[in-house]
């Protein structure tokens, strides 16, 4: 059974919460395309199921902020029935043990039940404390 847009995005969300970088890039085709259209600190594309498993291997794996929850705040299903676009907000915990929160958006495209072209919107900025 392929798996539908949101599922795809419901298993994006866990491997976040898991930290795993290997459950995150068994989700993408083998010739993926992961784009970060605001300046973070990772490329501003990838290309291919191992170059995310690479990046994100690294960047969870020396990072000790770590996800707590995920507030999904919008969910849109885009007239392409391959399309699912979130907004959320990731609530972090920081190496000195506060709390802050990274809104976002992504725009996933599913096809046969993976990821074929995402479009990662993070405001970095959120990485301060919240209040």
């Amino acid at each position: 059974m392929t798996m539908e847009p949101v599922d795809v995005l419901e298993r994006y969300y866990q491997a976040m919460l898991d930290k795993s970088a290997d459950a995150l890039a068994d989700l993408y085709a083998e010739d993926a395309v992961h784009e970060f259209p605001f300046a973070v600190p990772f490329p501003p594309r990838l290309e291919g199921r191992e170059a995310v498993r690479g990046l994100y291997r690294a960047a969870w794996g020396e990072s000790p902020v770590r996800v707590r929850e995920i507030r999904r705040t919008g969910l849109h299903p885009g007239v392409d029935p391959e399309v699912v676009v979130s907004e959320q907000v990731a609530v972090v915990v920081l190496p000195s043990g506060e709390v802050a929160e990274v809104p976002g958006l992504l725009v996933l495209r599913v096809r046969d039940g993976l990821l074929v072209h995402v479009r990662d919107y993070m405001d970095m900025s959120g990485l301060t404390p919240a209040r």
